[in-house]
């Protein structure tokens, strides 16, 4: 009997706090339903009201809509020829007003020509259109994060998904060089650029971790060869990887950082890239930097998963998962989005609840609390279903 309790005790401790685990109710606004592609969507406080606007990268546009009445306002037009990809926002000078980077020129089988990072200079009316400043760049640019570094600087890092030369389709060559650009006083001028990583392949998607107990920003990046976190080496302005998760699946497309209950750490991740599997991958107790963190599927039937948020919905004191899938060149086939909630305290257990049922072919989303309710929502743009739409979170039933 006295081997059983402390089993017992576990599982009835588990079965509480399942049980008192609730579920949110979401509420769809539609933002724009004249979406071109609707590549990438951010976060920030455009105007400086206090109030967080949705930036959306679309295919031959950049847009801001401001919150809450969502009047959209065009900021920059066809920068290149090709697609604009990716998008990046954020106050990094403490104005209260975001500032915004682009990347362009989308063509993923270039791996020698394609690519642009653009830096957008705000007019003092900021509906209007904004100068764009083109900056140095590697070819099949595809996502960018303002990030803070060891000094407190805010500096752009910027992630290809292939290297230069190498072969798309196998991402087998040159690794993908992931550089960080250092604005200037004056963003006309030079800035100063560096390779902080060039090891990893097909580096699909990245987030920005605090890791540690410094000010500094870690990366967290998904790519061919699995999931990494960096710490940088301030000696060599570098990233210096420690890998989390490996190739179970063939690497990872999506990812984005996480705390269960209690405060382990977890990351969720898309496998592969554009794949069918949600997976949580929890770290392991005692973790020391050399064994790859616990596995657990949470998902199989995604077809082309696209975005991945981690994000309190529910007070719960630790986050849930929300997944979108596009679906994409497969008409016909059920699109949404998803939210995955743990219930237990080692993320073993979790449930699934169905946010959108084929109305948002997700390509891109975020979670901001839009309406100061406390509540965290969501933002989601979609690609075939050409909308961008906020879901409101409704509180918990």
């Amino acid at each position: 009997m006295k081997t059983l309790l402390p089993a017992l005790l576990t599982a009835a401790s588990c079965a509480c706090f399942a049980e008192d685990v609730k579920f949110p109710a979401f509420r769809a606004v539609d933002a724009d339903t004249k979406v071109g592609i609707g590549y990438g969507v951010a976060v920030a406080d455009v105007d400086g009201d206090k109030k967080p606007d949705i930036l959306l990268v679309d295919k031959d546009a950049v847009a801001w809509y401001r919150n809450p009445s969502w009047e959209k306002f065009i900021i920059a037009e066809k920068l290149t020829p090709k697609d604009h990809v990716c998008i990046a926002a954020a106050d990094i000078d403490g104005d209260g007003k975001a500032e915004v980077a682009v990347g362009a020129e989308w063509n993923p089988g270039d791996t020698q020509n394609s690519g642009a990072v653009f830096y957008l200079i705000a007019p003092k009316d900021r509906t209007q259109k904004w100068e764009a400043v083109k900056l140095p760049h590697e070819p099949t640019v595809h996502r960018m994060r303002w990030a803070k570094d060891w000094q407190e600087r805010m500096t752009l890092i910027v992630a290809p998904l292939h290297g230069r030369g190498n072969d798309p389709g196998k991402g087998e060559g040159a690794g993908v060089k992931v550089q960080r650009y250092i604005p200037p006083a004056n963003p006309r001028d030079s800035w100063e650029l560096m390779a902080i990583d060039d090891s990893l392949h097909k580096t699909h998607n990245f987030d920005l971790v605090q890791w540690d107990d410094d000010v500094a920003q870690e990366v967290l990046i998904a790519g061919r060869e699995g999931v990494f976190i960096s710490n940088w080496s301030q000696e060599e302005n570098r990233l210096r990887l420690t890998q989390l998760s490996g190739t179970e699946s063939g690497g990872a497309g999506e990812v984005r950082f996480g705390k269960l209950p209690g405060g382990r750490r977890f990351f969720a991740a898309v496998e592969p890239m554009h794949g069918t599997n949600l997976v949580v991958h929890t770290e392991p107790t005692g973790w020391d930097g050399k064994k790859l963190w616990t596995r657990n599927v949470l998902d199989s039937a995604l077809v082309d998963g696209h975005a991945v948020g981690c994000g309190d919905f529910i007070g719960q004191g630790g986050d849930q998962v929300v997944v979108g899938w596009r679906a994409m060149g497969k008409p016909g086939v059920k699109v949404g989005i998803k939210l995955f909630t743990p219930l237990d305290k080692d993320g073993k257990e979790w449930r699934q609840t169905l946010i959108d049922d084929n109305t948002m072919a997700c390509e891109d989303l975020a979670l901001a609390d839009f309406n100061s309710d406390g509540r965290l929502d969501i933002v989601a743009a979609g690609r075939a279903s050409h909308n961008l739409k906020v879901y409101f979170n409704e509180g918990t039933k």
